[in-house]
């Protein structure tokens, strides 16, 4: 691992460039009901933060980061907010996944609410999976 403790200016750069990369996912993942973007998008720039993290520092420094442990509670999390706001609406007796019925005196309220909260679980599903996938690609081989 020489070369990679040699590269001085990748590190800094990166280091730099990190805390913005992954402000920008959540910028993307709370304005997404706004404007162009959301949960998928989100999950996909986050994930890019942790892999950029994982090839300059190398790959235990991001299974330190960001341990895959927590990946495996993270990726079952998002699907069960995603389908949890859908079965809520139903229990608070409207359709899967019509959001009128989140907040009773505004609807628009509950759109917004329930969008963010669906969006939510798609961008944690995402990242989680993303990180996962790049974590076995790079842990393949080290026998």
């Amino acid at each position: 691992m020489k070369l990679r403790e040699e590269q001085t200016i990748l590190r800094i750069v990166s280091k730099l460039l990190l805390p913005f990369i992954l402000l920008f996912a959540l910028y993307v993942q709370f304005h997404g009901d706004y404007g162009p973007g959301g949960g998928f998008q989100a999950g996909v720039i986050f994930a890019t933060g942790i892999v950029l993290y994982g090839l300059v520092f190398g790959l235990e420094a991001a299974e330190t980061a960001l341990p895959p442990r927590w990946l495996q509670v993270l990726m079952p999390l998002g699907l069960l907010l995603y389908a949890g706001v859908g079965v809520a609406n139903i229990l608070l007796g409207g359709e899967y996944l019509n959001y009128n019925t989140l907040d009773a005196h505004d609807p628009v309220h509950g759109q917004h609410l329930g969008i963010l909260l669906v969006e939510l679980g798609v961008g944690i599903t995402v990242a989680a999976v993303m990180v996962s996938v790049f974590y076995a690609f790079s842990d393949r081989g080290k026998d």
